[in-house]
C-alpha cells in the first residue's frame, strides 16, 4: 500500500526546479514542491510548511495541526515506520 505521509519542509534546494528538503521523523529527502506553489504561494514562502508528500512530491499543503494529527494516527497503526524506513532505502 502507497500512503503519503506529513512532513515539513526545512530548506528550499533549488528554486528554480521547485525541489525542497523535506524533514519526515528524522530523515530529511528531497521533494518536488510544483504541486503546492503558485503565484500566491511562490517556492521561498513555502520554508516551514507542512506538506503531504508521496512517492517524491509534495502533494498538498497541511496545517500543523492536521499534520500533527496524521502522523500520531500513522503512529498508532505503525505504518509510519514502514514509511520512513523505505524513504531511508530509497536516498541511499
Amino acid at each position: 500500500m502507497c500512503l503519503g505521509i506529513p512532513g515539513q519542509i526545512v530548506e528550499i534546494i533549488s528554486a528554480d526546479m521547485q525541489l525542497a528538503m523535506v524533514e519526515v521523523g528524522g530523515v530529511r529527502r528531497a521533494v518536488n514542491i510544483a504541486f503546492v506553489v503558485d503565484d500566491e504561494h511562490p517556492v521561498e514562502s513555502c520554508l516551514g510548511d507542512w506538506v503531504l508528500v508521496h512517492v517524491g512530491f509534495a502533494m498538498m499543503r497541511l496545517d500543523e495541526q492536521e499534520a500533527a494529527a496524521t502522523l500520531a494516527l500513522l503512529s498508532e497503526l505503525g505504518e509510519m515506520q514502514a514509511e520512513i524506513d523505505s524513504m531511508q532505502a530509497s536516498a541511499a
